[in-house]
């Protein structure tokens, strides 16, 4: 199987539109599962890619970043409308407590550079100290 896709690979885009022609006319539903798979490996073209890419990203993520799942529970409903509130109290209550979350990491790789800048700024300095003095020693 994988020497003849090789070989149809070889003889470019219009052998595989010709054979997908042909098992159209003798048998549809190969035809159709030859086409599925022209697309899916990306064997229609580059223009097809990246109008399945971007299909498949705006399909699967929000503009947050989301996974389209949580954007789906989030807006539907369960018919309880008690666990509806404490549904939406938790997801607030997380999203806060990310933002302070991510708040914190920013503070701290803040701390964490000034900290390695403030050792880089005292290695300089004493750097710079033992090099005025050593001229003085050896005088």
């Amino acid at each position: 199987m994988d020497q003849m896709i090789a070989k149809l690979d070889e003889m470019g885009k219009g052998a595989w539109i010709g054979l997908m022609v042909l098992s159209f006319v003798l048998f549809w539903p190969v035809g159709l599962a030859l086409l599925a798979f022209m697309i899916w490996s990306g064997r229609m073209g580059h223009k097809c890619r990246m109008r399945q890419h971007r299909f498949q990203e705006n399909w699967t993520t929000d503009k947050g970043g989301r996974p389209w799942a949580w954007r789906r529970a989030q807006n539907a409903g369960s018919g309880n409308s008690a666990f509806d509130e404490y549904r939406a109290e938790t997801l607030r209550r997380l999203e806060q407590e990310q933002e302070e979350f991510m708040s914190f990491l920013e503070r701290l790789r803040f701390a964490r550079d000034k900290a390695e800048f403030d050792q880089f700024l005292d290695e300089r300095r004493q750097s710079a100290q033992t090099r005025d003095t050593q001229p003085e020693a050896q005088a």
